[in-house]
């Protein structure tokens, strides 16, 4: 089996209030991330808390994607892993932060499974 794994990881800052608290639409963005990099979806969790905030998860064949979201503050913080090297987990990460509308961007990739961890970050 291979463990080779690539692990971005994203700080969205300044993202669209209104998107970052609605459920269905951040949902929907999640899918077809997964589904624009290539991934399999294998199952679907997301939850709205109250007053404010959306966490979910898109399991997919390869790992998976994940959203915290912080409406009251435009933030969002995203992650995209995804197993062997079929899939670029950048295109999943790209597209959320674009569908997100988001204007400050941190992000760093993490290769998983490849011995001592050495972050790289992304411009």
């Amino acid at each position: 089996m291979d463990t080779k794994g690539r692990h971005v990881i994203a700080e969205l800052w300044r993202c669209n209030k209104e998107i970052l608290n609605n459920l269905e639409k951040l949902e929907k963005i999640f899918v077809h991330a997964a589904l624009k990099s290539g991934a399999e979806i294998r199952e679907v969790a997301f939850h709205q808390f109250a007053p404010d905030g959306v966490s979910g998860v898109v399991i997919i064949s390869e790992s998976h994607l994940t959203i915290h979201s912080f409406p009251e503050s435009g933030y969002a913080s995203i992650d995209v892993y995804t197993c062997g090297e079929t899939i670029n987990p950048h295109i999943a990460t790209d597209y959320i932060t674009n569908q997100l509308e988001a204007k400050e961007i941190e992000k760093i990739e993490i290769p998983r499974g490849m011995g001592k961890i050495q972050p790289q970050i992304q411009p």
